[in-house]
Formats: structure tokens, sequence, C-alpha cells
């Protein structure tokens, strides 16, 4: 009697089992399939893409918030655009003075001959516009600047070789221009030296006699 109850509650544990989810193969990978990829509501699931958003919006917003070196001109002004990606030469607007010795800044109506149908629509052609109607001098924010004492000639430096690059930087991969090279009177020294150039104190400066 006793072997016949065994026999009955063995029998009804093993229906049990077979009806379990569980027991089921393709049930149990279901689950597992379910267990492994992490709920929506979870906070690992939460966590994750709000770390991520953060650092995909610090990455979307670097370019516009990242703050250019040198002083905010009048009229934003890209050099690397105009002498970079259009590869107009430095002295296509800033061209010699009649002595050569000294190179000009361009007026507004100067770029507007370009302007006038290029890039209307910009904010910062529009500012240049209205200087050129009024033929107002734009008011740039000087980035290198010599003493009053020192002499200064760009066309014997040209004639002898020397570079734009040299003395104002690269300045064809600048958005926004910057001292970036040393004009001191140790670093104009220095060059002359390395290009076994005159160092004598008359050669820059006009001393009295």
């Amino acid at each position: 009697m006793m072997k016949s109850w065994r026999v009955l509650s063995l029998l009804i544990l093993a229906g049990f089992w077979v009806q379990s989810p569980m027991s089921n193969p393709t049930t149990m990978a279901a689950s597992a399939q379910n267990s492994a990829a992490t709920p929506e509501d979870s906070p690992a699931q939460n966590s994750a893409p709000a770390s991520s958003s953060a650092t995909g919006h610090e990455a979307a917003s670097a370019p516009s918030t990242e703050r250019l070196q040198g002083p905010v001109q009048p009229v934003p002004f890209s050099h690397k655009q105009h002498a970079g990606t259009l590869k107009m030469p430095c002295e296509y607007c800033h061209t010699p003075s009649r002595s050569g010795e000294t190179l000009t800044i361009p007026r507004a109506t100067f770029c507007m001959q370009c302007h006038q149908t290029i890039a209307t629509d910009n904010p910062g052609v529009q500012k240049l516009a209205a200087f050129a109607k009024s033929d107002a001098t734009i008011p740039w924010v000087r980035i290198y600047e010599l003493p009053s004492f020192v002499s200064f000639s760009h066309k014997v430096h040209l004639q002898h070789g020397a570079t734009c690059q040299e003395c104002h930087g690269q300045v064809a991969e600048r958005v926004q221009v910057y001292k970036e090279t040393d004009i001191s009177m140790a670093g104009c020294v220095n060059c002359h030296r390395a290009k076994l150039a005159s160092t004598d104190c008359t050669t820059c400066h006009m001393l009295e006699q």
C-alpha cells in the first residue's frame, strides 16, 4: 500500500514538473534571453543611455562652445575659409603700400566686391555691408603691433625670402587669428641669427646720431 502511494506521489510530481514553464526547453530559452536583456525600466538600462546621451551632447556641443583664441573682431573673418579653403594668397587682400614697406588692411568696400553676391545672408557679411555702405573703417583689433621705435620693412623681408607664416603663424588654418609667434626683440634677433641676417642695432632701430 505504501509503495502504491509513493508511486502515485511521484507520478503527480512528474505531472507538475512537465506542466511547469521552466521545464519546457523553449520556454527556458526565451526566459534566459529575456533575463539577459535588461528591462527598460531597470536602473542599469536607464543609467546607460543617460551617460551616453550626456557624452553625445558634450561632443556635439564642443565645436560650438569651444572658445577660440584671440580677440573677437567686429566682423568675423575666417582666414581658414579664405586663405585655406579658397586658397586666396595673402597679398590679394593685404596689398603692399606704395613704398612696399607696409601691407594694407582692406576696407569693407574692397571686401564687398566679392560679397555683393557671395554669402549675402550671412550675418557677418551683412555687418560688412553696413560698414561699406557708410564707407566706415572697420575697427579691427590688432594682433601684431610693433613699438614706434622699431623699424620693420615687409618689402625687405619678402625680398629676402621670408614668408608671412614665419611672423604671423599658420593663419590659413585659423578661424580666428591670434598671436602665435614671438615678435619680441629676442624672437627677432634669434630669427636673424638663424638666417645669418644682421643683428646690428641700426638694422631695426633708428638711433639718433
